[in-house]
């Protein structure tokens, strides 16, 4: 029997959800939601001195504004909680008691000066710079009882000595290997009681029955440790699928200096999140080769694991945009108003009041910039000559387009013709300029 997909995001609240984030994110709810599976939302804060409260709530509002609902999680609860790795202290606790039953976990008592003498010696004779297992012969009675006398220590894997290669079967990268003389017995728990995170992530994904792991490839250097860790826990080994790096368009890392890299940041911007929600998905995923516009539903029902590519993503911002016009112009003049006028508000145009009391008149407004508009912030300046008595020209603009004798000589005429007019009305006004047109 088949057993239904079980996926998580757990990303660490120490920033804002950037745009790699938001992609795990989505590829792990939308192969939930095409599989019938589950998604998963764990917060692993156990970086006490950069995790914050605020930004968990930035993460969770980032999410739900592109549309990402979770089955599980903070907000929804569920059958494994606590979902935060703060809270699950307890659980990391008994694992390593499992562990120390077996045999696959024992205490080390090696300081930190002791084992960067023993790295140095390593790497001077260019060997394996691990830990060479000092402690790992030591009597158990012996080391309980040095335990007992407060003696500090870490509890280590004790890799198995006939393990042979680690070789994941990953989704997206195919196989790769992983010698095993490469595996020191690294550390599961540190001297302060804390699990690391090789040690945590794996007991909450056993706990949690994730079935498949899928999170960016830098992370693929901690899966052979974290094989072992399923192993020594004897639980089944999810699948993997690593995703490649996104890139800026110079071919380095997308960072802060490419331009926005949050998902908020896109926000305030005057993205659309359906529009960020489809240009992430395809950085990486491909629904057929050539269609770019996907909706949300589409990519609930067609996502697969099998399409996403393993060569680096290209981030480009004039695609983005692009892709944010299509939406804007796709969306119904009544749709548009609603989401311009928190814009028009913030730019002191208008009020919340005035839209709820004319909202056609705001809907009127739509063609005007509808065509043009590749954000939403493109709208307040392009809308406020409409709200104000006075109108200020850029002055580079205007000599462009006004400096000209034609120019002026035009205008002329027109001021001339309207101030004509006997009724001042759209259909007499649009058919004496057109008229007029055809004359200069």
């Amino acid at each position: 029997m088949s057993v239904s997909p079980r996926v998580r995001f757990a990303p660490s609240p120490t920033g804002a959800l950037h745009i790699g984030g938001a992609r795990t994110a989505i590829y792990n709810w939308a192969y939930a939601r095409a599989t019938g599976g589950t998604f998963v939302l764990r917060i692993d804060d156990t970086d006490a001195e950069r995790s914050t409260p605020e930004n968990t709530a930035q993460i969770l509002r980032s999410m739900q504004w592109l549309g990402i609902d979770w089955d599980e999680g903070p907000e929804v609860g569920g059958p494994y909680e606590p979902y935060f790795q703060t809270q699950r202290a307890e659980r990391y606790a008994a694992a390593l008691e499992r562990m120390k039953a077996s045999g696959t976990a024992y205490p080390c008592f090696c300081s930190a000066a002791e084992l960067e003498a023993k790295r140095e010696i390593a790497r001077a004779g260019e060997g394996p710079t691990g830990y060479d297992r000092t402690c790992r012969g030591i009597d158990p009675s012996v080391a309980t009882a040095r335990i007992a006398a407060g003696e500090p220590h870490v509890w280590r894997l004790a890799v198995p000595e006939d393990r042979g290669d680690i070789v994941v079967d990953d989704i997206v990268r195919g196989e790769t290997v992983f010698p095993a003389s490469a595996m020191d017995d690294f550390v599961l728990v540190r001297s302060d009681g804390t699990p690391t995170y090789n040690f945590a992530t794996v007991v909450d994904d056993a706990d949690m029955e994730i079935t498949h792991v899928i999170r960016g490839d830098d992370h693929l250097s901690n899966t052979p440790r974290q094989i072992l860790v399923f192993e020594a826990l004897g639980h089944a080994v999810p699948r993997f699928a690593h995703l490649s790096m996104i890139w800026g368009a110079d071919g380095k890392k997308l960072s802060k200096r490419h331009g926005a890299t949050s998902v908020e940041a896109f926000r305030e911007e005057g993205y659309l999140p359906e529009a960020i929600l489809n240009y992430v998905a395809l950085l990486g995923w491909s629904l057929d080769g050539e269609t770019t516009i996907i909706s949300r539903g589409t990519l609930a029902r067609e996502f697969s694991l099998d399409r996403i590519s393993k060569n680096p993503a290209i981030f480009d911002f004039e695609k983005l945009e692009w892709m944010n016009g299509v939406y804007i112009r796709n969306l119904s003049p009544a749709g548009l108003a609603e989401k311009m006028v928190p814009w028009l508000v913030e730019a002191g145009l208008t009020t919340t009041a005035d839209y709820e009391a004319r909202p056609a008149w705001y809907e009127s407004l739509v063609p005007l910039i509808a065509e043009r508009a590749k954000r939403l912030t493109d709208i307040a300046p392009a809308l406020a000559f409409l709200f104000t008595d006075g109108v200020t020209l850029d002055p580079a603009s205007a000599d462009k387009a006004l400096g000209s004798d034609e120019a002026r000589d035009s205008l002329a005429a027109a001021g001339e013709a309207l101030a004509g007019l006997g009724s001042w009305d759209h259909d007499t006004i649009e058919s004496t300029l057109r008229e007029l047109a055809v004359t200069l």
